[in-house]
């Protein structure tokens, strides 16, 4: 996609326009970001790592979480 290098607020900018949310293990996310201002949900998973390993298990939870979280705030996604 070519967006290797793009920081997180123009990286939403661009996720909004071809995904159905913005899923990250940045729980600092919503404090750095004005989420009001973006037009997708945005899922923080609370995860040990961004190992593959560590976040399979969120997937049912993810998937289950999606459709209901609103746009312009984090839904925080737990085990």
């Amino acid at each position: 996609m070519g967006w290797a290098g793009i920081q997180n607020g123009e990286l939403m900018r661009l996720a909004e326009g071809a995904f159905d949310g913005f899923v990250t293990v940045d729980r600092n996310l919503s404090y750095q970001q004005d989420l009001s201002k973006v037009q997708i949900p945005v899922l923080v998973l609370r995860a040990v790592s961004n190992r593959f390993i560590d976040l399979q298990p969120f997937a049912a939870k993810l998937l289950a979480a999606l459709p209901n979280a609103p746009p312009g705030t984090a839904t925080i996604i737990t085990l």
